[in-house]
């Protein structure tokens, strides 16, 4: 017995919800994420887009080739970054949380993202095995405050070493503690606050050296 065309598509589009059903939102991953590990996440609400528009105001996207993010959770900075960087550009991610990683590459389908499941304190080591240079700029969010001891240091010392002269560390926290991580490798140091955000952030712009005119 031959079936229908419409009881075809009718069949395809309820195995589809179902599947969207199955498949958890970006706001269920990120809880679940925070509930797993808040010492790492650092917020259980995603950052707003007027924060993610600060922080990422004073990037030269024309001439940024790699750009690195860590803690990108479900990618609520990832997507804002690939939308405006170059088509040759290159964007890693780095997450402890495998969850996230995984959800990445399954979410975002653009070949300029390499989502790496590890640690920031091996970011030298990730990008070597990836075969790229220096990164332009690296843009953080993990709760430094709340990090578990000497890892906070680490993550600073690998970050200014593998970001080239006049390049930046940019870092949204919710403490200012970041500050005595981020000062013995980086100057200047911007500052700036975000009050739309729950909840409000601080935000720094650690340059290696004076950035470029």
């Amino acid at each position: 017995m031959s079936t229908s065309p419409a009881r075809t598509l009718k069949g395809s589009r309820r195995l589809q919800r179902r599947r969207d059903r199955r498949s958890p939102s970006p706001q269920w991953q990120f809880l679940r994420g925070f509930l797993k590990n808040p010492v790492m996440v650092g917020s259980v609400i995603p950052s707003s887009r007027v924060l993610i528009e600060k922080m990422l105001a004073p990037v030269d996207w024309e001439n940024t080739k790699l750009f690195v993010e860590y803690g990108p959770g479900v990618g609520t900075f990832t997507r804002p970054v690939l939308e405006k960087l170059g088509s040759e550009a290159k964007l890693v991610t780095i997450d402890t949380n495998p969850d996230f990683t995984r959800f990445l590459r399954e979410s975002i389908d653009d070949p300029r993202l390499v989502a790496v499941n590890g640690s920031a304190a091996d970011v030298e080591k990730i990008l070597m095995d990836h075969d790229l240079g220096s990164a332009d700029y690296v843009l953080s969010g993990l709760p430094f405050s709340t990090l578990p001891a000497g890892i906070g240091e680490d993550i600073a010392e690998a970050t200014a070493n593998v970001i080239r002269p006049g390049g930046a560390f940019l870092v949204y926290q919710f403490s200012p503690k970041v500050l005595d991580f981020i000062r013995p490798h980086f100057a200047p140091i911007k500052r700036g606050f975000e009050w739309i955000n729950v909840p409000p952030a601080t935000l720094f712009w650690a340059y290696k050296g004076e950035p470029k005119a």
